[in-house]
């Protein structure tokens, strides 16, 4: 009986699958429209759930007490959710990650790749079809593990110079100062309390360039870097200026489009907003 009643139940989904088919003769031009990027949104959004499921498969473990022990409970917002036997908690394969509840997946590959891009956060957020606010979040979500990826070793000849970025409270209401159009100069030429800078302790051969010195021994100079720098300054110019409380983010994101350039994709980038992904740790010891 119970298999009867489930041979009609698919019977039934089938037909009105071949009359939903039909209908779309009788559609006009717009409503097929509408329904072409409906589904398109459906494959995206199909294809980021695959790579998140993916994603923990490779971990299998539960994000709060590090047991494997999990089992299946249902799914949420088309993720499926797992209950641990250990602590007996649910999550999903986004829980603890910097995209936990976020909304709108069909549109995350598609900001990745504005991203990719470098455009602003209004080109960005137009390009999606979403809120300039959302495009704000999503960017610092995607971001904060990127930004965190530094390398931990250094061999052979390591040039190394230093760069500047003026101080910026950019997005705040209330400011110590009269405000900067469109990123602004330093009132001061060289370091100043306008620029912030970052400080390493290393032994290193220095290059006096102000005294016309550019190479030592026909080895130690500072082309590499300098260049660098030029590349970073560029990048970073299309934005107008940065918030200095942001600024880690940015540089993280240059890091990652400088080191992968041509290669690099929107779902590379989407699984490196995860931390998930083999090629993306190669960053860190490099």
């Amino acid at each position: 009986m119970y298999q009867d009643v489930k041979r009609v139940t698919h019977t039934m989904k089938t037909m009105d699958f071949k009359a939903w088919m039909k209908s779309i003769d009788r559609m006009s031009r717009s409503q097929r429209d509408k329904l072409r990027k409906r589904l398109e949104g459906k494959v995206i959004t199909d294809t980021v759930v695959t790579l998140i499921e993916q994603s923990l498969n490779y971990e299998s473990a539960c994000p709060y007490c590090m047991s494997t022990k999990l089992y299946r409970w249902g799914k949420v917002c088309e993720l499926q959710r797992y209950r641990c036997r250990q602590c007996n908690r649910t999550f999903n394969a986004l829980t603890n990650t910097p995209l936990a509840r976020l909304r709108h997946k069909d549109k995350w590959l598609n900001y990745e790749q504005t991203m990719i891009q470098g455009l602003s956060l209004r080109k960005s957020a137009n390009s999606c079809g979403i809120a300039k606010n959302t495009s704000f979040k999503w960017r610092h979500r995607f971001l904060r593990i990127p930004a965190i990826q530094q390398s931990n070793q250094m061999n052979g000849i390591v040039e190394a110079d230093e760069t500047y970025f003026l101080e910026s409270f950019k997005g705040q209401h209330h400011l110590p100062r009269p405000s900067r159009k469109r990123g602004g100069k330093a009132a001061k030429r060289g370091t100043s309390k306008e620029q912030i800078a970052r400080y390493a302790k290393i032994v290193h051969r220095p290059v006096n360039i102000a005294a016309g010195q550019r190479v030592i021994n026909n080895i130690y100079h500072i082309q590499n870097v300098n260049a660098y720098d030029s590349r970073l300054k560029q990048w970073m110019a299309k934005f107008h200026g940065v918030a200095t409380r942001y600024l880690g983010d940015y540089l993280g994101w240059h890091r990652m489009i400088d080191r992968f350039g041509q290669s690099i994709t929107p779902t590379f980038c989407f699984l490196a907003s995860l931390g998930r992904t083999r090629q993306f740790q190669q960053l860190i010891v490099t």
